[in-house]
């Protein structure tokens, strides 16, 4: 602002010069107030250039932060979305592998089941055959075994008592005249003695 006031001072000098003819010291006077204005101007200029340079600079420094904070928004954005497909593939990975064990442990348990199955099958077939070999043996073996006992009573004449002691033989030889009982002691005595006992209580007369 003061430039442009001494450049209107000027002015009025130039014009009062022209019309009055001042003196030479005047028109110096005035030469020197032009060059003190030329000087605040080319100043002034200097300080606008530098105000706009700085600007500039500003500018530029604040579109330069505006373009790496987009870039890192836009590689932000791209992270996000690489973690998204990630975490997609791994949630269908996870039911794929979900399924997949449980397919496999149906198919686990079912093989299990089907072979306990079979088994149980087998055993079945085992019981069975045995309870009929067992019948069967039951069948044969019973009769005969009654036939040997009642045919060794009948040579014998010995009604045991199977109700003694464990270890003791007991029973009643009913001989062809008298009762006798028998009473012995397998502890004590030996098998070899106990069975020439007995066999010298059956009569030897038919």
């Amino acid at each position: 602002m003061a430039a442009f006031r001494d450049m209107e001072e000027l002015c009025q000098g130039l014009l009062s010069l022209l019309s009055a003819n001042h003196a030479a010291a005047q028109q110096r006077r005035l030469l020197g107030r032009y060059g003190q204005m030329m000087e605040r101007l080319l100043e002034a200029q200097d300080g606008a250039e530098q105000q706009l340079r700085e600007i500039l600079n500003t500018e530029k420094d604040v579109a330069q932060s505006l373009l790496d904070a987009k870039e890192q928004a836009c590689q932000g954005v791209a992270e996000l979305q690489q973690i998204e497909a990630k975490l997609q593939k791994a949630s269908e990975e996870d039911t794929h592998l979900k399924a997949n064990l449980i397919q496999g442990s149906l198919t686990a348990c079912f093989t299990q089941l089907t072979r306990e199955l079979e088994d149980l099958k087998e055993i079945e077939a085992d019981l069975e055959k045995r309870e009929k070999e067992v019948d069967e043996d039951t069948t044969v073996t019973i009769p005969a075994a009654m036939y040997v006992a009642q045919l060794y009573h009948r040579i014998s004449k010995i009604e045991w008592d199977y109700e003694c002691e464990p270890g003791m033989i007991k029973g009643i030889h009913r001989g062809p005249s008298v009762a006798q009982p028998i009473h012995l002691d397998s502890s004590q005595l030996s098998q070899k003695f106990i069975s020439d006992y007995l066999w010298s209580l059956v009569d030897t007369e038919w």
